[in-house]
C-alpha cells in the first residue's frame, strides 16, 4: 500500500534532502526512522529536492508497506525517534500509481531576507545591512512571469532535459524588517530560486536595472545571474496536488 507522508525540517544540519555517501541528508535521516517505526525497509520518494542548508515547513514523500497503517499511530511513533529538526506532520493512503514528485502541480517557496541583525534569524534569513528597493525588486520579480526558459538560473550541471517553468506567482511584501519572496511554479530547476533572488537583490541595491534583469532572463546565460542568495534563507514552503485539501 502507498502513503503520502507530509514532514517539516530545519535543514542547517544536513547535506540537503537527497540521500547520498558519506553526508548526512534529511531522506536517509528519515527512511531510517520510517523502518524503524514499520519494521521494514523503507525507502521514500520526494516531491524534489533541497539543497544543503534549505529548509522545508512543507515537503511530501511517497512509500509503499506491505500492510495498512494506522495513520495516526505510526505518525506520532515516527515524531518520537526523529531529530527535533524532523517532524513528521501527516501521513495519508493513496492509490498504488500516486507519486509525490510527478503528481506535484505547483511548488512555493518562501525567501527571508532580514534587515537587522538578529543572531535568532541567522539559519533563516540573509541578513542585508541596508535598505532594498522593494517596489524595485517587484518590477523585477513580475518580469518572471512573462518568461517560460529560465536557462540563466539554473546550475550549469543540471541533470535537466529541458529548463521550462511555468511561473504563477513571483513578489516580494516586507514584514517589519524582514522581507519575504514568494516564488510559486509548476516546477524549479536546482539552484533557481536562490538564483533569482540573488538577481533580484542587486536590482534592490541598485546594481541592475530592471529592464538589465528582464535582458538576464532573455538572454538565457547563466553567467550573466547575480550570485546564488545564501541557502539559510530559503523555505520550501508549499506542495499541491490535483483534488488536494491538504
Amino acid at each position: 500500500m502507498r502513503y503520502f507522508l507530509e514532514i517539516a525540517y530545519d535543514g542547517t544540519n544536513y547535506h540537503g534532502w537527497q540521500a547520498q555517501p558519506n553526508a548526512l541528508a534529511v531522506q536517509a535521516v528519515l527512511d531510517d526512522c520510517l523502518s524503524k517505526v514499520l519494521r521494514q525497509p523503507i525507502s521514500t520518494t520526494g516531491s524534489g529536492r533541497t539543497d544543503t542548508g534549505v529548509h522545508a515547513s512543507q515537503q511530501f514523500v511517497h512509500f509503499d508497506a506491505v500492510q495498512a497503517l494506522e495513520v495516526q499511530q505510526v505518525v506520532f511513533r515516527l515524531n518520537r525517534i526523529l531529530p527535533d529538526d524532523i517532524a513528521a506532520l501527516n501521513l495519508y493512503q493513496v492509490s498504488e500509481e500516486a507519486h509525490a514528485r510527478f503528481d506535484a502541480i505547483a511548488r512555493t517557496y518562501h525567501y527571508h531576507i532580514t534587515l537587522t541583525r538578529n543572531p535568532f534569524k541567522r539559519y533563516y534569513a540573509w541578513y542585508h545591512s541596508r535598505a532594498l528597493d522593494v517596489q524595485k525588486m517587484n518590477e523585477a520579480a513580475a518580469i518572471l512571469l512573462k518568461y517560460e526558459d529560465f536557462t540563466t538560473f539554473s546550475k550549469v550541471k543540471g541533470d535537466t532535459n529541458h529548463y521550462r517553468c511555468t511561473m504563477y506567482e513571483a513578489g516580494w511584501r516586507q514584514e517589519g524588517e524582514e522581507l519575504i519572496f514568494t516564488i510559486r511554479a509548476n516546477r524549479f530547476l536546482r539552484g533557481m530560486v536562490r538564483l533569482v533572488v540573488g538577481t533580484l537583490a542587486d536590482v534592490g541595491k541598485g546594481k541592475l536595472t530592471v529592464k538589465a534583469f528582464e535582458q538576464i532572463i532573455a538572454g538565457q546565460d547563466r553567467s550573466k545571474a547575480s550570485g546564488a542568495a545564501p541557502a539559510e534563507g530559503l523555505f520550501l514552503a508549499k506542495v499541491e496536488y490535483p483534488d488536494q485539501d491538504a
